[in-house]
């Protein structure tokens, strides 16, 4: 996992890495998330999971206990227990080529991809922009990543012309909102997660449509692939499961009267 993505491109603030376990413990299968919740700690010990890779940290500030009534206490007490270790990559793995966003890229049929905004190394960055291999009206590429992605309570969000014809595609896997005037000067439409309502109605949506999903399902097909390249990594020797907890927080949606 750090020779493919680094712990040295992860954001100062971020917390990536082993979160728990014994580094010399031997690993026979992983289980991959894309968050270390208890259900998903749960769903590892009926796997008999050795280990769980996650996108996201158990731990994002610094905690004064991790007692078992705590939420990441709980985690810890019940990964330990088992003998199961958690490890994740957060902000190394959208950084890293191939990385998040070119996991949500890829699934949606973006071709020539290259960062949206570009990182230090070669080919690395935050987000992608790429082109469609045929152009299509925004409803129609809209409702193309709804059914992509995975199916969520709130689904998909689009701001701009219905009819407006897409050809070039910015991304990015997870909250994205601060790149929004970058994907604006670049593509047709950004998809994306978490955007703000006053930068929204602000952004220039006849140049740039937006098409806002969850967080969960933006960065979703990362969890697909990095368990798709550890298993070729490892060659085999280890059973590499891909979790079936949807851990998107948000449950129903209730639509409003037309």
């Amino acid at each position: 996992m750090d020779r493919h993505y680094s712990p040295f491109a992860a954001e100062e603030w971020d917390s990536v890495g082993l979160i728990c376990g014994d580094p010399d413990a031997p690993v026979g299968r992983i289980l991959f998330a894309l968050d270390p919740t208890i259900d998903v700690i749960h769903e590892a010990m009926e796997l008999q999971a050795d280990m769980i890779i996650t996108h996201h940290p158990l731990f994002l500030s610094g905690v004064h206990s991790v007692a078992r009534d705590t939420l990441g206490g709980r985690v810890i007490h019940e990964a330990l227990t088992h003998g199961i270790a958690i490890f994740n990559a957060h902000t190394n793995a959208d950084q890293a080529n191939p990385g998040v966003s070119d996991a949500l890229a890829d699934i949606l049929g973006l071709t020539d991809c290259i960062p949206l905004v570009p990182g230090e190394e070669i080919n690395q960055g935050i987000g992608r922009v790429g082109r469609l291999t045929i152009a299509m009206p925004l409803s129609e590429f809209a409702a193309l990543v709804s059914r992509k992605l995975p199916a969520t309570a709130a689904g998909t969000r689009v701001a701009g012309d219905p009819e407006a014809l897409i050809t070039t595609v910015a991304v990015c896997g997870g909250s994205g909102d601060s790149l929004m005037s970058v994907a604006s000067t670049l593509a047709d439409v950004y998809v994306t997660s978490d955007l703000k309502h006053h930068k929204v109605l602000d952004h220039p949506r006849e140049v740039c449509a937006l098409i806002d999903v969850p967080h969960f399902a933006s960065e979703w097909p990362w969890v697909v692939k990095v368990a798709e390249l550890v298993a070729q990594e490892l060659g085999g020797t280890v059973d590499c499961v891909v979790s079936t907890i949807r851990t998107d927080p948000w449950t129903t949606q209730i639509a409003s009267p037309a």
